[in-house]
């Protein structure tokens, strides 16, 4: 069956043509150029991919399915709702499947990003073939997706696996709006919030670090910056990267007691420096998690690299197709 895909990001969107085996795995047929969403409103954007929407459906050697929507929220899945995401200005209860059945006339799925990252991962990914994943981001911020049961829990008003709003410390880096959360501690800007502290702390004890000597540097750290630098042997990026490492090992520690998945799936900046934060996050782990649950979980980077984005939103309409039928 062919499917089409929206990718849906705070920076750039895009449709693909897809198809699926029946077996849960999807390949892009055709990908459409990227599309601006950075400081558009959806007035402008929807109508562009709409356009590629049915670009797509013109070259579909079999009419498409359904079309699956894989954008961030908050969203409502079940009113088909992009509500008001902070990566997308304006986006304000935005009934993106209402507009999408209405010009084209596919049944129209809507999911969140992570949720969409999830069913991927357990589809064609890292977290292929368990009954109970969970699917970390750890990107710009700590997004999840919960599989439980072999099926995609969204709870009741598709807020499940919003793991970044844990509070792990009293103070620390602010994430998801909440000082020492989750996400502050471990996304790509906790790290780099975590940085500056830690910078500033030496400069105004007279020092000058090696990554960030002054304080006009500061805005340029990065969580790749202090990656790049632990891995050469900085002794202050070291520490950065091991207290992150840490608040990892927390947060995974209760994710583990709490749902006792089999695997938890982590991407971006854990898939890129997995040697530098798994040794401080296991040491935790075995301190905090519970032992029948800690050792039948297995902690991976994800397996899907390319155009992980277009993949899941293609599952997207494979998935909630298919369990319309099944409904």
């Amino acid at each position: 069956m062919n499917y089409i895909g929206i990718d849906i990001g705070g920076t750039k969107c895009a449709v693909s043509l897809g198809c699926s085996d029946g077996q849960g795995n999807v390949r892009v047929l055709h990908k459409c150029q990227k599309r601006l969403t950075e400081k558009r409103p959806p007035d402008l954007v929807l109508p562009e991919l709409l356009e590629d929407v049915k670009s797509c459906i013109s070259q579909s050697e079999e009419a498409p399915k359904a079309i699956g929507i894989s954008c961030g929220g908050p969203l409502s899945s079940k009113r088909g709702l992009v509500l008001s995401p902070p990566n997308l200005i304006g986006w304000d209860n935005v009934p993106i499947v209402e507009y999408f059945q209405k010009e084209t006339g596919l049944p129209t799925f809507l999911c969140n990003d992570a949720n969409a990252g999830a069913l991927a991962e357990w589809r064609m990914g890292a977290g292929r073939g368990t009954e109970n994943m969970v699917f970390m981001t750890f990107g710009t911020g700590l997004g999840a997706g919960l599989i439980l049961n072999g099926r995609l829990y969204e709870g009741t008003s598709d807020s499940a696996g919003e793991l970044g709003h844990i509070r792990l410390a009293p103070f620390g880096p602010v994430g998801y709006g909440k000082s020492g959360s989750f996400e502050g501690f471990c996304s790509g800007g906790g790290i780099a919030q975590l940085a500056k502290s830690y910078v500033m702390e030496e400069i105004q004890m007279g020092k000058a670090p090696a990554i960030c000597p002054t304080m006009e540097d500061l805005g340029a750290l990065t969580a790749e910056k202090v990656c790049i630098a632990a891995r050469e042997g900085d002794a202050l990026a070291k520490k950065i990267i091991s207290k992150c490492g840490q608040m990892l090992g927390v947060g995974l520690s209760m994710v583990m007691d709490m749902l006792n998945p089999e695997k938890i799936v982590i991407g971006s900046v854990f898939t890129r420096a997995r040697d530098l934060l798994w040794p401080e996050a296991e040491a935790v782990i075995l301190e905090e998690a519970l032992e029948y649950t800690r050792e039948v979980c297995e902690v991976v980077p994800c397996g899907l690299t390319e155009s992980v984005g277009d993949i899941a939103a293609l599952t997207v309409a494979d998935y909630y197709f298919e369990r319309s039928r099944q409904e």
